[in-house]
């Protein structure tokens, strides 16, 4: 250490030596606290959290289509056909409530118990983090017979919400940019995304997922493309788990039910391997180390043997 920086550490602790990172200057700051890493893993969890807030649209029966689109430049685009983040003016935060959503962390529907019953999203930082960490964000609004349009750069609006054009749909497409001076690795993984997009078509029934990779046209000039879809939800994912083994039993267990106002689903078979192999999920999210409702089915499943077995 110098001689200035040895006075400095050993100096007076006052008011000027407290920071305060004012806004989206925190996620930047120590970008690893809010996604997980700046590596691959941080990088596809951007596209997860655009992806849960419609999914979450879904959840409240206003959304059936979300379509996920890797643009030729790496960018992301995630479309949905739900009501659309609101436009209108935030009272408290004095600005859109899309700028709020897009520049405030934990801002956002699920905070509201009227908004959304059942929310997902592993870190709950949601889009204004996506935001934050791109070097362009752009978000436009099919609300109320018109497009909305605000473009952002490292989470700083270019301008005020603008009305770009007129439409008859409803829903919200947020195009972004990872920002290359934050993460280590840029290139997104098709097959990481179809994935969890294949995932979560099984975990919300009804719901239709989309992937459309534009970065290698074909000859003929169409995208490769993939289309995400269940009809039964978890039945059919219990299936696909256990296609290439042989079932003991004709078709999975499927129980949906609902216990103090907890909606529950389960879905179960068994095979002639001898390796346990459980999924368990809360809101969409894996919870990969277990927890009290994985604790609770097993006990559950037990005690329902065991009586069988001592009353038979």
């Amino acid at each position: 250490m110098s001689e200035e920086e040895l006075k400095s550490a050993s100096g007076n602790y006052s008011a000027q030596n407290i920071q305060v990172l004012e806004g989206l200057e925190a996620v930047r700051k120590r970008p690893a606290m809010y996604i997980g890493d700046v590596s691959e893993k941080g990088l596809h969890h951007l596209v997860y959290e655009v992806v849960d807030n419609s999914i979450d649209e879904a959840l409240a029966g206003y959304c059936t289509e979300i379509n996920v689109i890797i643009n030729e430049d790496n960018s992301i685009s995630v479309k949905d056909n739900g009501r659309g983040i609101p436009v209108d003016y935030h009272e408290k935060e004095k600005k859109s409530a899309l700028e709020v959503v897009l520049t405030v962390l934990h801002a956002g529907g699920k905070f509201d118990k009227g908004s959304y019953k059942v929310s997902g999203g592993l870190h709950g930082v949601g889009v204004s983090c996506v935001n934050a960490l791109s070097i362009y964000l752009k978000a436009e609004v099919y609300k109320n017979g018109k497009i909305y349009t605000q473009e952002y750069s490292q989470g700083k609006p270019y301008s005020d919400v603008q009305i770009t054009g007129e439409t008859k749909e409803t829903g919200t497409v947020i195009t972004f940019k990872p920002d290359d001076t934050i993460f280590t690795v840029m290139e997104y993984r098709y097959d990481t995304l179809a994935t969890r997009l294949r995932e979560l078509a099984f975990l919300n029934a009804g719901l239709t997922l989309t992937l459309t990779d534009k970065r290698h046209p074909r000859e003929d000039g169409s995208f490769k493309t993939e289309r995400f879809y269940s009809e039964t939800g978890l039945e059919e994912f219990v299936l696909y788990i256990d296609k290439n083994k042989d079932s003991l039993i004709q078709e999975p267990i499927h129980i949906i039910t609902e216990k103090n106002g907890v909606p529950i689903e389960i879905a179960l078979t068994y095979n002639d391997t001898y390796n346990e192999n459980i999924f368990s999920y809360v809101n969409n999210i894996n919870t990969i180390e277990g927890g009290t409702h994985l604790t609770g089915f097993r006990r559950g499943l037990s005690r329902t043997l065991k009586k069988y077995a001592e009353d038979s």
